[in-house]
């Protein structure tokens, strides 16, 4: 399983990702709005569609669902105008990381996402100085109990995608990023729905640190990832299987 993958199912497995309910559906009504841009029809906006279908699955209730969505569409003419903003960056020993915010207010956002990797003994970087490092990829991640990875792999050959990936109890399928639309809608087919759905930046070449070093590393990213205005981390550090035990019993 991906670094990345391995760090989201701690932070399930712990609880302490989003622990808040109201933090989860901030976070939700925040993606809604921002898909939503590109149209307010599920059926249409398959970004929309996975987005709900994910606010869903945390139970958010359907007023919260459609009054974002409204938001993202400017139906709700008070509501706060969001953006997305990628920010880059170097964390502990030449780490590099790729942060997505979603944001109402970029004067407060900058300063705060720079403090945070200063903090950590990184640095933010100037746009292109980091991404090189990464590919932006469509990426899906569901239970194994929806679908096996045997079925998964032979659907992802069909539909184009670059790897499925077996891990514990989920699968994993990467594919270039106009595949996105291909992928979500060959999923919803077969009555799939994501745990984790969207474009990621993944490393080219993950960077190995040692157990105590990787901890520390991971610390960082989960301080940025529990900022308000952060959505996603994205890094090339590779959380070995003793880091992860490490994590797991922390």
């Amino acid at each position: 399983m991906s670094g990345h993958s391995k760090w989201s199912t701690i932070k399930r497995k712990k609880g302490v990702a989003d622990a808040k309910r109201g933090a989860v559906f901030t976070r939700l009504a925040r993606e809604l709005a921002i898909a939503a841009r590109d149209g307010g029809d599920p059926d249409t906006n398959f970004r929309l569609r996975l987005a709900v279908d994910k606010a869903r699955a945390e139970n958010m209730p359907k007023d919260n669902i459609e009054r974002a969505i409204k938001k993202g569409t400017g139906e709700d003419k008070d509501g706060a105008v969001w953006e997305e903003i990628m920010f880059e960056g170097y964390g502990p020993h030449g780490s590099a990381l790729m942060v997505t915010c979603v944001t109402d207010n970029r004067n407060r956002t900058v300063p705060d996402i720079r403090h945070a990797f200063s903090k950590y003994g990184g640095n933010m970087a100037e746009q292109g100085a980091v991404a090189w490092q990464f590919d932006r990829k469509s990426y899906f991640a569901f239970p194994s109990s929806q679908l096996s990875f045997d079925k998964a792999f032979e659907l992802g050959i069909n539909i184009g995608a670059d790897d499925v990936v077996d891990g514990e109890d989920t699968v994993e399928i990467y594919g270039p990023v106009e595949a996105f639309k291909t992928i979500a809608d060959a999923l919803h087919t077969v009555n799939v729905h994501p745990s984790e759905a969207g474009l990621r930046m993944i490393a080219k070449q993950e960077m190995d640190l040692d157990v105590e070093s990787t901890l520390k590393f991971m610390r960082m990213v989960e301080a940025i990832e529990e900022m308000d205005d952060v959505q996603d981390v994205f890094h090339n550090v590779k959380v070995s299987d003793e880091a992860l035990a490490a994590l797991e019993a922390a």
